[in-house]
């Protein structure tokens, strides 16, 4: 029995025994993890301009009203086209130097609002600029406090070539001779703010520059029935998300190498799948279905080619058991 108050070496040791394997499951498992995330294919990495934006986001502090994580859930449609995935946050996750870890953007709080889709919804530098300046001049209705130190009122004799001049309104400008300059640190900040948009999932390349995947001239193996060339119909499908080895991107798009849906001997799963699309995973991107694209021939041939390559061993998908499971599934949607 554990005689904690009598042993109180044992009542301490036991504390820290707790605390190490809570720090190990709490910090250092999901840290580990998150280094292992890679961008999506269609997310641009910051400009100078832009990572010097991010610093000076994190030095005003602006994440203690401003969240940006788009959840899934509907009230959130309005801050972006699908819910954020840890592959979202994979340039500004990074270390800012030696010393300085990546910042917390995520935010817990919508005092105002959502910012992971803002450079679309506000594309234009001047709106950014006043909405710093005295957000009043642009959203009446606003409580964010103004960032004039971000700003420099000049002697229209004083002002340089170089000199970005922000349109403020004159009632805003406690001077009937000055002109608002914006400082280095206002642009890059708007810089970063204009950078946020919600990267687009890869889409399937079913389009009339890439040769229709029912054009695909079929192949027969020895003892199988002829199907489409699997391999070429994945790599046109599938492999942008999923990449050409099955290795997929962590954080955004699962592997599929050594995946236990794609090693079951029953295909079911991995055909509804394809068919259906899927969901299921928050911390992955949501798949769009096949069903209305891929035949039943192609559906089998992709199946096999994921069944049969990078280490995984199952047995084959046939047409008809892939069409016995389309009937099923529509017989669902009725």
């Amino acid at each position: 029995m554990l005689d904690f108050h009598k042993n109180h070496k044992l009542l301490v040791g036991t504390a820290l025994f707790g605390f190490l394997v809570l720090s190990i499951l709490v910090a250092l498992i999901p840290a580990f993890q998150i280094q292992q995330t890679q961008p999506l294919p269609t997310i641009e990495a910051f400009s100078e301009e832009e990572l010097k934006g991010l610093r000076i986001y994190v030095e005003e502090n602006c994440m203690s009203c401003h969240t940006q994580q788009v959840r899934n859930i509907e009230m959130d449609n309005t801050w972006g086209n699908r819910p954020s995935i840890p592959s979202d946050y994979y340039y500004s996750k990074q270390r800012q130097d030696v010393w300085r870890q990546s910042p917390s953007l995520l935010g817990s709080e919508r005092t105002g609002p959502d910012l992971t889709d803002v450079g679309k919804r506000q594309p234009g530098k001047e709106w950014h600029l006043l909405h710093l300046y005295n957000p009043r001049i642009v959203v009446k209705e606003s409580i964010m406090p103004s960032y004039p130190w971000l700003f420099e009122l000049k002697e229209e004799s004083k002002i340089k070539e170089s000199d970005y001049l922000v349109p403020v309104p004159r009632k805003f400008i406690n001077s009937s001779t000055k002109k608002v300059v914006a400082s280095q640190k206002a642009l890059d900040l708007v810089s970063y703010l204009q950078s946020l948009k919600q990267a687009e999932m890869p889409k399937n390349p079913t389009v009339s520059f890439i040769p229709s995947s029912k054009e695909n001239k079929p192949t027969a193996n020895a003892g199988e029935a002829v199907l489409p060339d699997g391999q070429k119909l994945y790599m046109n499908n599938c492999a942008a998300c999923h990449q050409a080895d099955g290795s997929g991107l962590p954080g955004a798009f699962p592997a599929l190498a050594g995946s236990a849906i794609i090693n079951d001997e029953n295909p079911e799963t991995l055909i509804r799948i394809i068919m259906e699309g899927y969901d299921a995973r928050p911390e992955y991107g949501v798949m769009s279905g096949f069903e209305e694209i891929l035949s039943d021939e192609e559906i089998a041939a992709i199946s096999n080619h994921e069944r049969s390559s990078w280490g995984n061993n199952a047995v084959a998908v046939t047409p008809d058991k892939v069409k016995q499971i389309r009937v099923f599934v529509k017989s669902l949607q009725q």
